[in-house]
């Protein structure tokens, strides 16, 4: 078996200490977006049959849905891979999270706890 195991993104941190510097907060999350692309460029090239996420892909506080779509439509870039999400404390499994309330790609599997 080979995966990827990520962890701890934080996509759509208000990085507040950043923010007030000429945009840097901007900057981090652009640049977030970017690595996540990267890594599915690697598992498609690569052929990676799992990727396991494993807590705080989000900011639960600030996500976005046009985040969350961004997400998604990578994950639909790599139909054979089985990806497995574990929610964490900032991006956890509740009533009105994205994990509960998104249609998904039929390749995620969000575990509940």
């Amino acid at each position: 078996m080979n995966f990827v195991h990520i962890a701890d993104f934080h996509f759509d941190n208000s990085f507040e200490s950043l923010s007030d510097k000429n945009g840097l907060g901007n900057i981090c999350r652009a640049k977030q977006r970017k690595v996540l692309k990267n890594i599915i460029t690697y598992i498609k090239e690569n052929k990676i049959e799992n990727l396991f996420i494993s807590g705080d892909l989000y900011e639960q506080k600030y996500i976005r849905k046009t985040t969350i779509e961004y997400i998604n439509d990578l994950f639909k870039e790599i139909p054979d891979t089985q990806i497995f999400i574990s929610p964490g404390n900032h991006d956890p499994f509740i009533k009105n999270s994205y994990y509960n309330i998104f249609n998904w790609n039929k390749n995620v599997k969000i575990f509940k706890r």
